[in-house]
């Protein structure tokens, strides 16, 4: 059975004015498997992630060359509006960033604005259905109308996991979503991640190997805007094919 590619980019560079930032990426991420990118800090991973919904548009002087298809759709067709991009490709943050409103208007927010709900029942389900998708229902399921902020940490992550599953979206981007987290939240993020990917196709920024390793079933491995190697996740770390993947693996540098 052949594996059904969700997103890709080909031979992707990416400039931040005159500066080469990303070379010639080239990826196919398979739907429903999680796939992480990994490599030290200021190797492109972000900014790779950013613009698969077009985040980076938002920064002035950036260019994009290459292709990025979603569905085998070009991103930057004239059949893709960037709001329908960005409701299908959801992303999430490195740190929780709530809005100061209610648990409730929180996840009920977007799906209000772009007319996914209605109010009253309609929309009183998908928040509750949003929730119980992120692991959170539970725990805050009797307190919908108190704000987010208090909330603890992880549970603000989840939150705003939350959030992003209120959309429908297929795509999910992950911005080491649990670097700012103690080891308990870190673990109940990962095990959403498990569970979400039944439903989703994810692609997570960690600088954790041991949580690559433990979430992915592929792992990208980036150095200085240059994809060095792909393949399973298994494999990347336990025979990459690369002596560069070797060696940031083993902490040899990074």
């Amino acid at each position: 059975m052949t594996a059904s590619i969700k997103m890709k980019t080909r031979d992707l560079d990416f400039y931040y004015g005159d500066f080469l930032a990303l070379k010639k990426i080239s990826i196919s991420f398979v739907a429903n498997q999680v796939t992480a990118l990994i490599g030290p800090s200021g190797c492109g991973k972000s900014t790779y992630i950013r613009c698969l919904n077009r985040m980076n548009d938002l920064i002035p002087g950036v260019k994009v060359e290459g292709e990025i298809a979603l569905d085998e759709c070009d991103i930057y067709s004239q059949e893709m509006e960037v709001i329908e991009l960005r409701r299908r490709v959801g992303m999430v943050f490195q740190k929780p960033n709530p809005f100061p409103k209610s648990i409730y208007e929180n996840v009920a927010y977007a799906p209000r604005i772009h007319g996914l709900a209605r109010k009253g029942s309609e929309m009183d389900e998908l928040v509750e259905g949003s929730l119980q998708k992120a692991g959170l229902w539970d725990e805050v399921g009797y307190r919908l109308t108190h704000p987010a902020t208090s909330l603890s940490g992880g549970q603000q992550q989840r939150l705003c996991i939350a959030r992003a599953l209120a959309m429908e979206p297929e795509v999910l981007l992950m911005d080491e979503p649990a670097s700012a987290l103690d080891p308990i939240a870190t673990q109940k993020i990962e095990e959403l991640i498990h569970e979400l990917k039944n439903r989703l196709t994810i692609i997570i920024v960690t600088h954790n190997m041991q949580q690559a390793a433990r979430v992915s079933d592929s792992t990208a491995f980036f150095y200085m805007g240059e994809l060095v190697e792909i393949d399973g996740t298994d494999k990347i770390f336990t025979r990459p094919e690369k002596k560069q993947t070797e060696e940031y693996i083993t902490g040899r540098f990074g």
